[in-house]
């Protein structure tokens, strides 16, 4: 009992019993009949630990998006229970453990199927071409995963990557230099074995007219132009490039890239895309049917 304000107040705790005592709503039956595909919470702000190829692991904030679907027999999802499940995990959410967080979710939330989405920054620490300057660079980057009852278990690696272009027509037809850009990259792929982040960011730089980097002293400056000038390329030759470099990679399975310039001398930005399978698409396992639900439609876009 709490004396105030020349009365006697009562402070009530809760007891375990309450709960049973709780209406659960969202187990309640619902009566539209309709499926929901995905339910549940986006845009989670959280801390999380990714591999690092260099120093073996990088701490790093991510937005988070966490879904499962849900039957038309019930009116809602327990939203509390994702929570749950990422303060479980903290520390370990990272490519190697998706399928287990995955797996939780869905068992945790009694669905049929679970999705994952993971957004973050990267940063890799690079040095200039002739100085060796060294600064940090930053790549967008993210992982999408998600397990159901008709495909298993599928997951998307995909990184953001600035890169420099010099424009062969500009360079062909003027008396003097060329017209350049930065653009960026988006590069999505599937996999049988596991991949680097850096392998794909690599994949990218290394079909550039030049690299972009954070920090360049002038004989650097002088050396990027020049190379980028030897190197013109069109947001067509980025993305050709890239796509021919991984339908040499056996090791993956699907791709989604595309380009976009923000011109120099335009007021519109310039872009490609390539989407391939190398294999045949996932299949519905042969005891649940075909849903018409494609992954690659859903996931593929960078």
């Amino acid at each position: 009992m709490i004396e105030g304000r020349g009365r006697s107040q009562h402070l009530w705790l809760a007891s375990e019993s309450w709960d049973q005592k709780l209406t659960d709503i969202q187990n309640s039956r619902d009566h539209r009949n309709i499926n929901i595909d995905k339910v549940g919470v986006k845009n989670i702000r959280y801390p999380i630990t990714i591999l690092d190829r260099t120093h073996g692991r990088q701490h790093t904030v991510a937005s988070i998006n966490m879904y499962v679907n849900l039957p038309k027999e019930f009116k809602g999802t327990h939203m509390s229970r994702f929570i749950e499940i990422l303060n479980e995990h903290r520390g370990e959410i990272h490519i190697r453990n998706f399928a287990t967080i995955l797996e939780t979710m869905k068992n945790r939330l009694q669905a049929e199927s679970a999705h994952l989405e993971i957004t973050f920054p990267y940063f890799i620490a690079k040095t200039s071409p002739v100085s060796s300057a060294s600064g940090l660079m930053e790549y967008g980057c993210r992982l999408m995963g998600s397990l159901s009852a008709e495909y298993g278990h599928d997951l998307v690696a995909q990184v953001s990557v600035p890169i420099t272009t010099v424009c062969p027509c500009s360079k062909e037809i003027s008396d003097f230099g060329a017209h350049n850009q930065r653009g960026i990259v988006r590069l999505a792929v599937r996999f049988k074995r596991f991949v680097w982040l850096e392998e794909l960011i690599h994949v990218v730089e290394s079909q550039a007219s030049c690299d972009v980097y954070s920090v360049l002293k002038r004989p650097d400056e002088k050396y990027v132009t020049e190379k980028a000038h030897q190197n013109p390329k069109f947001v067509e030759d980025v993305v050709r490039d890239i796509a021919a470099g991984l339908e040499a990679d056996s090791n993956i399975t699907w791709y989604a890239v595309d380009s976009e310039n923000f011109e120099s001398i335009h007021n519109h930005s310039a872009y490609a895309f390539i989407e391939r399978y190398k294999e045949d698409p996932p299949q519905p396992r042969a005891d649940e049917g075909d849903t018409g639900e494609s992954p690659v439609k859903e996931r593929s876009a960078p």
